[in-house]
């Protein structure tokens, strides 16, 4: 059987650079290479997309602070439109094999916001993951808050400023609606890029600072006290959900270096301690929060089970970690399904998703 040709596209422009070269590794050393040819694609921070070779497309790729793309001469450019020369080399024009399937691993805004997704879907390439919508709402914290507590899912309080209504970010008034301690976070980011935990007057003007240098629109957000859940989901119209895992941070919250750079940052609970009947109210949801937000082939949703056993959403992440301490992955695991089946089904829903979009008509008079 003829092997199908996959694309992996990483890095990327995002502050997430970094925690995508290193899921991308991790996938690229799983994917089944009796069934699977592949091809390399880093797009660098200023956006160039390069050509990298399987051998020495890395450099300190066995440090996570240190990890960087390997930048070449093999600049590559995708044609709309194209059925067959999709992938072009921009030193000659020569056209690339095509691709049978794109997995997009990039992390964060231009990656994970439905930027690469509209690109995917002019080029008319199938490609792992959300599409379009789902990716821009799941991404935005703001929107995808009101998407799931119209959908009668629990969310955590919290308050929405952009940059044109920062002078209305007054502490002590946020301080009497939500409480001490805060978050203070940005709405299109990832991996804990930019959030704070906040306690105090001197913290907050910090904190939002930060917020604001990573996006336009921050949220100020009430802390729940709790565990912290997450649960990985697959599938696109009937999806399943894995056993829920726990994250015990080991600092003040389940921060970037806990999550990517600290390997004893944090210790997950494979699977969490949970009864029968709590374990699958969180897979409900989980499969809950998927649908409302429309997503298709994989997320992780992550959880606050709060004193009262109250299930509160947190957040919904479309384009999970697949590094070496990724709960989505690891969870999969635990649920009976290997790294390496867990590509071969995200694959698999790639394609079945890009054939039932073919069906659609795109002429009124056809």
């Amino acid at each position: 059987m003829k092997k199908k040709k996959v694309g992996i596209i990483f890095g990327g422009k995002s502050a997430e650079h970094e925690v995508s070269l290193q899921s991308a590794k991790n996938i690229y050393e799983a994917v089944d290479k009796t069934k699977y040819d592949v091809l390399l694609i880093g797009i660098d921070k200023e956006g160039k997309w390069h050509l990298n070779d399987e051998s020495h497309y890395l450099l300190e790729a066995d440090n996570p602070k240190l990890i960087a793309l390997n930048k070449t001469n093999k600049g590559i450019a995708i044609v709309p439109g194209e059925e067959k020369d999709q992938l072009l080399h921009l030193e000659n024009t020569a056209s690339l094999d095509q691709l049978d399937v794109v997995f997009p691993i990039l992390h964060g805004t231009f990656g994970e916001d439905g930027s690469i997704q509209g690109m995917l879907r002019m080029a008319n390439i199938p490609f792992v993951g959300s599409s379009v919508l789902g990716s821009a709402i799941s991404l935005d914290k703001d929107i995808a808050k009101r998407l799931l507590r119209d959908a009668g899912l629990k969310v955590a309080k919290s308050i929405t400023f952009t940059k044109a209504t920062k002078h209305n970010i007054i502490f002590e008034e946020i301080k009497r609606e939500l409480g001490l301690p805060l978050f203070i976070k940005p709405a299109n980011q990832g991996s804990s890029v930019g959030v704070s935990k906040v306690n105090t007057q001197e913290e907050f003007g910090k904190a939002v600072e930060e917020a604001f240098a990573y996006d336009h629109k921050i949220l100020i957000e009430v802390a729940i006290i709790g565990r912290e859940i997450e649960c990985s989901v697959l599938g696109n119209d009937e999806p399943l959900a894995s056993l829920p895992g726990e994250v015990i941070a080991n600092g003040e919250f389940y921060s970037y270096e806990a999550k990517y750079i600290d390997e004893h940052g944090a210790t997950l609970e494979i699977p969490a301690n949970l009864n029968a009947e709590l374990t699958g109210k969180i897979q409900s949801s989980a499969i809950d929060a998927f649908k409302a937000l429309n997503c298709e082939g994989f997320a992780r949703v992550d959880f606050f089970l709060a004193e009262d056993e109250t299930i509160i959403i947190n957040e919904v992440n479309t384009i999970p970690g697949f590094t070496k301490i990724s709960m989505y992955p690891k969870l999969w695991e635990a649920s009976g399904i290997t790294y390496s089946e867990l590509i071969d089904k995200l694959i698999e829903l790639a394609i079945e998703r890009h054939q039932r979009d073919l069906q659609l008509k795109s002429s009124v008079y056809e």
